[in-house]
């Protein structure tokens, strides 16, 4: 069985991700694939995992676990899809000692262990700190930046160290990684990639995302084009949505506030040049399926 689990990161896709999963439900049981309530799962995933330590009980661990998913669709899944944005610990203890999330190699390494008879896939989408941070900030009751990543050093920060300790840890499971700044872009993609389709597979929701950020003319505008252009690859279609963002993105909901005390114009130029190089390493890193436009 293959078992996929989007980590986050947080303050990414809210969940976004699940909801135009869940339009290809009919589609998914014909083909064994299962998107399990996350009510199922997420409450029950720490306790699981807690008492991943005694061997003897991994197999009794995963038989209650899988018995408790809630899909009425699919009874013998091939492919259970899972996402939980606090797998790797909440917003107030995800940064400390200048590492992002450190506390995601060990908590994978449980899941691992649990479904070490099965496939595991990893999913998760990153993002440039200048705004990540700000984010998690502002999702929790900490009242600085220092308070959040207790004395961390933003400009220290670097997703491809978090990734690294992922691939050291739990070198089985399979890892796909995109930008956040990106997914627009690659929506209709990680659909795909999540459900395990083929890249032809026509599936429903490809358009959610750009549904809230793209006027009413440019969707109808969108749509016609794709419409009258069947066949087009991955990177075209990201090259023509582009393209349409360029001209009818709705500002309001791309522009983000960034309203830090200390925080300047050429700090926060510094984090996303840093991002950028960051990226980078993360690009040659084996073993990363790192999905970029």
């Amino acid at each position: 069985m293959q078992v996929v689990l989007h980590t986050g990161a947080h303050f990414t896709d809210d969940d976004k991700l699940l909801k135009s999963l869940a339009k290809n439900t009919e589609m998914f049981a014909e083909r064994g694939i299962s998107l399990p309530k996350p009510r199922s799962y997420r409450a029950d995933m720490r306790s699981t995992l807690g008492a991943v330590q005694n061997t003897a009980q991994r197999d009794e661990l995963r038989a209650r676990f899988l018995d408790n998913l809630v899909d009425k669709s699919v009874k013998s899944p091939d492919r259970i899809l899972m996402s939980h944005s606090n797998f790797f610990g909440v917003p107030k203890i995800a940064i400390r000692q200048n590492m992002i999330y450190p506390d995601a190699a060990d908590r994978l390494l449980d899941f691992c262990n649990i479904f070490e008879q099965d496939e595991v896939e990893i999913f998760l989408a990153i993002r440039n700190p200048a705004t990540f941070l700000p984010a998690m900030l502002g999702g929790t009751p900490c009242k600085s930046i220092d308070d959040l990543t207790n004395n961390s050093i933003p400009t220290a920060l670097r997703w491809s160290e978090l990734v690294t300790r992922i691939r050291a840890a739990v070198p089985q499971a399979a890892l796909t990684v995109w930008c956040n700044e990106d997914t627009p872009l690659l929506w209709e993609e990680l659909l795909r990639e999540m459900a395990g389709l083929d890249a032809t597979q026509p599936i429903e929701g490809g358009n959610d995302l750009l549904d809230e950020i793209m006027s009413k003319e440019g969707m109808s505008r969108y749509q016609s084009y794709i419409d009258s252009h069947p066949g087009m690859t991955e990177m075209q279609k990201r090259r023509v949505i582009a393209a349409f963002l360029d001209k009818f993105a709705l500002d309001d909901e791309l522009e983000e506030e960034l309203d830090i005390p200390g925080w300047t114009e050429d700090f926060i130029d510094a984090l996303t040049e840093i991002y950028d190089e960051d990226l980078y390493e993360m690009s040659r890193l084996p073993g990363v399926n790192l999905i970029m436009p």
